[in-house]
């Protein structure tokens, strides 16, 4: 990121931090770490990489543009 007071700068990672909070920070408290971690990791691993609509990637998942692509890359 440049310099403090641009404001487009951390757009992008503002939203995610937004979207976890309020999908899995916030909704309740977890009994250890362990499960915290776990539970941090499933909605990164799972729903924010594999499942979310990007809306620059034409609403599609990451991983299914990442599989057109190696496709793409294997026919070539």
């Amino acid at each position: 990121m440049s310099r403090s007071g641009e404001c487009r700068d951390n757009a992008m990672a503002e939203r995610c931090f937004a979207t976890f909070k309020a999908a899995v920070a916030d909704i309740r408290i977890r009994p250890t770490r362990a499960a915290a971690r776990l539970a941090r990791f499933a909605w990164i691993a799972v729903w924010w990489n594999r499942q979310r609509r990007h809306p620059s990637l034409a609403y599609q998942p990451p991983v299914t543009v990442e599989a057109l692509v190696w496709l793409h890359d294997q026919a070539a």
